[in-house]
C-alpha cells in the first residue's frame, strides 16, 4: 500500500519558479481591468518601516486594494499569493527559497506583497527578518489566524492594520456609474434606485460579474466556516457550529445571549459558544459592538452582532432574514460607521436600558461625539416619537448634542426639548462620509 503524501514535502525551486511566474502573469493581466478606487488606499503608508497589513472578510477586495496602491505609486515590487493550492505544502523553512525565486523573476524590488501569508506557519519570523533588512512588506489576511492579537505578539510595533470591508455605497455607486454629486431630480432618483439595489445585493466586488449571487454567497460562507475556522481552530462539533453561524446571520443585528444559544444548539458550555462567536468575528463574518456604559464590566457584556455585509443576511441556504429593510438599513449604517471610525480611533456602541434604546453611540475616548438612530419608515407618528425618544435618552445619558436620525428617504430637521435633531436619508449620509 502506498504511503500517504507527506504534507511537509519540500517544493523544489523549479516548481516554485513555475508557480510564482504564473502568479506574475496573473498580476500583469490585472493591469487591464477597470478597478474601483477604495477609500482605504490612503491608509496604506508605503514608505513606513512597519508592515502594512490589510485585514478583512474574504473577497472584499484586499488584494486589489494593495495592487492599486503599489501600481499608483509606481514602485518596484514582487508578489506571492499563498492561497494558491499549489503552495499548500510550503513551510516556513522554504520562505527564503521563495524570496530567492522572486529575485530571479522580478529582479530588484523594494516592496513585497504577500497575499494570505498566514497560511504558512512561522510566517511572522520571515516577515520580521524582511523588515529588519529594510524591505517594505504589504500583507493581506482574511482567516482566523491573522488576528490583531497575533500581530501584536509576532510583529509587536512593526505592523499597521488597515481594515477593509465590502464596497461602501459610494464605491458601489462609482462602479455602477451613478452620479453622486448632481442635485437634479433625475440624479437623485438614480441614487435612490442604486441604494435600493445596494440594500439587497450588498457590496462584495465580484457580485457585479455574477448572476447566481445566491450560490456565490453560499460558497463564500462555506469557505469561511469550513476552511478558515473549522480546520484551523479544530472545531469538534462542526454541525452545531455551522448551525450557530447561520442562526446568527439570520437574526442579526441581535444581542448575543450565550446561555440561550447554548440551549438552542445543545452545546454544553457557554464558554464554547463564546469561542465560536469569537472565531466568527475573527474571520470577519460578524462584526460585534458593545453596550454603552461608563462601567467597563457592563461594556464587555451583551455584545450585539451584525453581518459583515447585507448579502450575508439572506443569500444563503436556510436563510430567512428576507426583506427586513430596517435590519438591512441598520447593518449598512453600522458597517459605514466602523469603516469610518476605526482609522479615527473612535468606538461605536449601542445604548439599551429600561428607559429605551439608541442604535449607535459614537465615542472618541470617553467623550460621546454623536448619537444615531436608524429607522426605515418614520411615517407613523408613534414610530417617529419612539426614535426621537431614543435620541433624547442618549442626550440625557451622555450630554451629546449631535443627534441624527437616519431613515430611508426623509430629510428634515426637528427642534425637540431645545435640541436640534437632523433627519437624513441613509444613502445621502453614506455619500457624505
Amino acid at each position: 500500500m502506498a504511503s500517504p503524501i507527506n504534507q511537509h514535502t519540500t517544493i523544489d525551486k523549479r516548481t516554485l519558479e513555475t508557480i510564482l511566474t504564473d502568479q506574475q502573469e496573473e498580476l500583469e493581466a490585472r493591469r487591464e481591468e477597470r478597478l474601483c478606487h477604495r477609500h482605504e488606499e490612503r491608509q496604506i503608508v508605503l514608505n513606513s518601516p512597519q508592515a502594512q497589513v490589510v485585514i478583512g472578510v474574504r473577497r472584499s477586495g484586499k488584494s486589489t486594494l494593495c495592487f492599486q496602491c503599489l501600481e499608483n505609486a509606481g514602485v518596484s515590487y514582487a508578489y506571492v499569493d499563498f492561497d494558491d493550492e499549489r503552495l499548500t505544502r510550503i513551510t516556513d523553512a522554504q520562505l527564503n527559497d521563495v524570496l530567492e525565486v522572486l529575485y530571479k523573476i522580478y529582479g530588484h524590488f523594494d516592496y513585497l506583497f504577500f497575499d494570505e501569508i498566514q497560511n504558512v506557519e512561522g510566517w511572522h519570523l520571515f516577515v520580521n527578518r524582511l523588515l529588519r533588512k529594510k524591505i517594505h512588506v504589504i500583507i493581506t489576511g482574511s482567516n482566523a489566524k491573522l488576528l490583531s492579537s497575533e500581530l501584536a505578539t509576532h510583529l509587536a510595533g512593526r505592523a499597521k492594520e488597515i481594515h477593509l470591508y465590502p464596497f461602501s455605497f459610494a464605491e458601489y455607486s462609482a462602479i455602477k456609474g451613478i452620479d453622486t454629486e448632481k442635485k437634479a431630480t433625475q440624479a437623485e432618483g438614480f441614487r435612490r434606485a442604486a441604494f435600493d439595489e445596494y440594500m439587497q445585493e450588498g457590496g462584495f466586488p465580484e457580485l457585479f460579474q455574477i448572476n447566481d449571487k445566491h450560490t456565490y454567497i453560499k460558497d463564500l460562507v462555506d469557505n469561511i466556516l469550513k476552511r478558515d475556522i473549522e480546520q484551523r481552530c479544530k472545531i469538534s462539533y462542526k454541525t452545531a457550529f455551522e448551525q450557530l453561524a447561520g442562526h446568527l446571520l439570520n437574526i442579526s443585528p441581535a444581542v448575543v445571549v450565550t446561555s440561550d444559544i447554548a440551549t438552542t444548539f445543545h452545546i454544553k458550555s457557554e464558554h464554547t459558544v463564546k469561542n465560536y462567536i469569537t472565531y466568527l468575528k475573527q474571520a470577519h463574518l460578524l462584526i460585534g459592538i458593545n453596550k454603552y456604559d461608563t462601567k467597563s464590566k457592563i461594556r464587555i457584556t451583551q455584545e450585539k452582532v451584525y453581518a459583515v455585509d447585507v448579502a450575508m443576511m439572506n443569500r444563503r441556504e436556510n436563510a430567512f432574514a428576507g426583506e427586513n429593510l430596517g435590519w438591512r438599513l441598520e447593518t449598512i449604517v453600522l458597517i459605514q460607521l466602523v469603516r469610518q471610525c476605526k482609522p479615527q480611533a473612535r468606538d461605536v456602541y449601542y445604548l439599551n436600558n429600561r428607559q429605551g434604546e439608541c442604535d449607535f453611540i459614537v465615542c472618541e475616548g470617553n467623550t460621546v461625539v454623536q448619537a444615531i438612530q436608524v429607522c426605515y419608515d418614520i411615517s407613523s407618528e408613534k414610530t417617529l416619537k419612539r426614535e426621537l425618544n431614543g435620541l433624547l435618552l442618549a442626550h440625557r445619558m451622555t450630554r451629546c448634542d449631535n443627534l441624527l436620525l437616519l431613515t430611508d428617504h426623509e430629510s428634515f430637521d426637528i427642534e425637540k426639548d431645545g435640541l436640534h435633531i437632523a433627519v437624513r436619508p441613509v444613502y445621502e449620509w453614506c455619500l457624505q462620509q
